[in-house]
């Protein structure tokens, strides 16, 4: 199985907060940090320091989605926030970073696999592209 993690942050999150979050979330789950295929977010956050380092930490892809490219993604979220909205375009970051990086690695069967987590100023979702069963 391979994951994808949505993250959405505050300006100036440090990687160690990503990474805390991200690391606490796979092993409350049983995830092995090693299924995960790639990072994401909006391209409002392309020059953050935090995720770009986090990124390279784990010798991951970092892919950044415009707020048109993450709308068609909007009904398939667990949450919408106006504030998200107010700010990005986007009414949920995580979520929808990591359905947009799903679908366009693993195909259009995208799912969520975990809802966002928030902690401090980070915020992640973790999804996946499940084999087509039909």
């Amino acid at each position: 199985m391979q994951l994808y993690a949505g993250l959405g942050c505050r300006r100036g999150c440090p990687a160690r907060e990503l990474a805390a979050l991200l690391q606490q979330t796979l092993f409350a789950h049983h995830l092995p940090t090693s299924a995960l295929a790639g990072l994401a977010s909006i391209d409002l956050k392309a020059d953050e320091p935090g995720l770009h380092e986090l990124a390279r930490q784990l010798g991951l892809p970092l892919v950044f989605f415009s707020a048109a490219q993450l709308a068609p993604f909007e009904s398939r979220l667990s949450h919408r926030s106006p504030t998200a909205f107010a700010l990005s375009g986007c009414h949920g970051v995580a979520e929808s970073a990591a359905l947009a990086l799903a679908e366009q690695r693993g195909g259009a069967n995208a799912a969520l696999r975990l809802p966002r987590t928030v902690q401090g100023a980070a915020t992640l979702a973790l999804a996946w592209a499940p084999p087509f069963d039909g």
